[in-house]
C-alpha cells in the first residue's frame, strides 16, 4: 500500500513539474529505487514520464517503468555474475563495436562534408557497355498492350483494326474509346515478366505460349463472353542483355558506392601521411623493434 501510495506521489509530482518548478525536496536527485548499488533517481524519471498523461496513467507508467528498471539492474547482476570469465571478451566486443560505430560516423561525416562526383546517366551508360555480361536476364521480358471487353460490343472488328494502325492519331482514337467504354486496357509501357503479360489473358499453365514472342501483331482471344486483343512490341528472352533502363538504378547504386569508397580512402590516405609526417603516427622497423628489446 504505501509503494502504491509513493508511486502516485511520485506521478503527481512529475505532472507538476511540467508547469511548475518542483518543491526543493523533489528537485534534488531523490532515490527512487535501488539494487544493489545502483540507483533510479528522481531526475531520471522525469525525463521518461509523457506529460499528455494524466495522473492515474502517470501512475501506471511509473510503476511499470520502475518494475522494469528493477528487473533489468537484477538480470544485469545475475549476467555478470554467470558470465563473469568472459567479462573481458564482452568488454572487447562492446569496445569493437563503440569503435566500429564512430568508425562509421566519421566517414558519413566525410562524405557529408567532402564533393563526392555525381553519377551521370552517361557514367551509367558506359558502365552498362562495359560489363554487359553481367547483366543477363534470368526470365524473359516483354512490352505490349492488351485490351478486353465484352464480345457483345459491336464494334469489335474496328476497334482491332485501329489497334493495329501505326498512326498516332488513329491510336488516340483507340485509347479514347477504350476509356469512354470502360474498356480494361492494360499497358505494358515497361519491361514486365512474360509470366505477368500472360496473367492477363485467359491461358492456360499447361500451354507453352512461347511463340507469341515472335510476332508483333495484334492477337485476338475470347473467353467467358470476354474478347482480348493483345500485341507484344517488344521482347528480351532469357539469356539476353537486361535492357539499360531495367540496369540503370542498380549501375548507379554500385557506381555511388564505389566512389564513396574512394573519397573515404583519399581522406584516410591524406590523414594518414599527414600524421606520419608530423610524428604523431610512426611505423617502427624491424631493426628498431630489435634494438629496442
Amino acid at each position: 500500500m504505501r509503494y502504491l501510495l509513493k508511486i502516485t506521489a511520485l506521478s503527481a509530482a512529475l505532472l507538476l513539474s511540467a508547469c511548475q518548478e518542483l518543491p526543493d525536496y523533489l528537485v534534488g536527485d531523490n532515490t527512487v529505487a535501488r539494487v544493489g548499488r545502483k540507483e533510479l533517481r528522481m531526475s531520471e524519471l522525469e525525463h521518461v514520464v509523457p506529460q499528455a498523461l494524466g495522473s492515474a496513467d502517470s501512475a501506471d507508467f511509473v510503476s511499470m517503468y520502475i518494475d522494469k528498471w528493477i528487473a533489468k539492474q537484477l538480470k544485469l547482476e545475475e549476467a555478470e555474475l554467470i558470465f563473469s570469465e568472459s567479462e573481458s571478451d564482452i568488454e572487447a566486443k562492446v569496445e569493437e563495436y563503440r569503435q566500429s560505430l564512430l568508425i562509421r560516423k566519421i566517414e558519413q561525416y566525410y562524405l557529408d562534408t567532402e564533393a563526392v562526383p555525381d553519377v551521370t546517366d552517361a557514367d551509367i551508360e558506359a558502365y552498362y557497355n562495359a560489363h554487359k555480361a553481367d547483366f543477363r536476364l534470368d526470365k524473359t521480358i516483354v512490352k505490349g498492350r492488351i485490351v478486353s471487353f465484352s464480345s457483345k460490343y459491336r464494334q469489335r472488328d474496328r476497334l482491332f483494326e485501329m489497334m493495329k494502325s501505326q498512326k498516332a492519331s488513329t491510336q488516340k482514337e483507340f485509347k479514347d474509346i477504350c476509356v469512354k467504354n470502360n474498356f480494361n486496357l492494360h499497358e505494358f509501357t515497361e519491361w514486365s515478366d512474360f509470366t505477368d503479360f500472360l496473367a492477363q489473358l485467359p491461358t492456360l499453365r499447361s500451354r507453352n505460349y512461347d511463340s507469341m514472342l515472335t510476332d508483333s501483331n495484334v492477337h485476338k482471344m475470347e473467353a467467358d463472353g470476354i474478347t482480348y486483343y493483345y500485341q507484344i512490341t517488344a521482347v528480351r528472352n532469357k539469356g539476353e542483355v537486361r535492357p539499360l533502363e531495367m540496369a540503370s538504378e542498380t549501375i548507379r547504386r554500385v557506381l555511388k558506392t564505389h566512389r564513396q569508397g574512394e573519397a573515404i580512402k583519399a581522406h584516410e590516405e591524406m590523414i594518414t601521411h599527414q600524421a606520419l609526417k608530423n610524428g604523431h603516427a610512426r611505423i617502427y622497423t624491424k631493426e628498431e623493434n630489435s634494438s629496442a628489446n
